[in-house]
């Protein structure tokens, strides 16, 4: 199973985002493959490859993780390109706010996830919400500079979100994201 725990920004988050980025969307400036809003999310662990008879054990470390933890706020703005705007290959929004706390709890995610032995993927985590993505790597300058002038709406943060990503099975061969598990920062024993 592909599989990864997400903070996930509330609704009116989200809107105020896509409601700033319709217009630009709508004007098809650039061949984007645009991320679905309603499956916007900040990644904490991805993790590609996941034995179903993993999950249980997988889902009561990042429990205990999450327990440990206090919520903490939040907010997209800014944004940038990876690997960068002359080069890009996704154009991603920022994350604002406490975002120590969030840094913390991804690295705890993703030493749990090992400890369950669904090793998660990637290199070091950087804080974004992927907005889209380009086929060939491409020049994004423009784009970069307008989420520079976003600034949306700040939130906290209360729980982690466990998302099994079916690809292939949603609209227009998308993702399909089934939540396997909503995970409540309960801040038990301190972070």
């Amino acid at each position: 199973m592909r599989v990864f725990a997400a903070i996930i920004p509330p609704v009116e988050v989200v809107e105020h985002l896509d409601v700033f980025l319709e217009p630009r969307r709508a004007a098809g400036l650039a061949p984007f493959r645009w991320s679905a809003p309603e499956q916007w999310h900040i990644t904490c662990a991805f993790m590609a490859e996941v034995e179903e008879w993993r999950i249980e054990d997988l889902l009561a470390r990042l429990g205990e993780v999450a327990s440990r933890r206090t919520p903490f706020g939040l907010g997209l703005a800014g944004g940038g390109a990876f690997p960068d705007a002359d080069r890009a290959k996704v154009l991603w929004g920022g994350v604002t706010g406490e975002t120590e706390a969030l840094q913390s709890l991804a690295t705890s995610t993703r030493s749990a996830a090992n400890a369950a032995g669904a090793a998660p993927d990637g290199g070091r985590f950087r804080a974004h919400l992927t907005l889209g993505r380009l086929s060939r790597p491409g020049q994004v300058t423009n784009w970069v500079r307008l989420l520079d002038a976003y600034a949306g709406p700040t939130w906290s943060a209360e729980s982690l979100t466990v998302v099994a990503s079916h690809l292939g099975e949603g609209p227009r061969g998308r993702p399909r994201h089934e939540v396997l598990a909503e995970l409540p920062l309960l801040g038990e024993t301190g972070a």
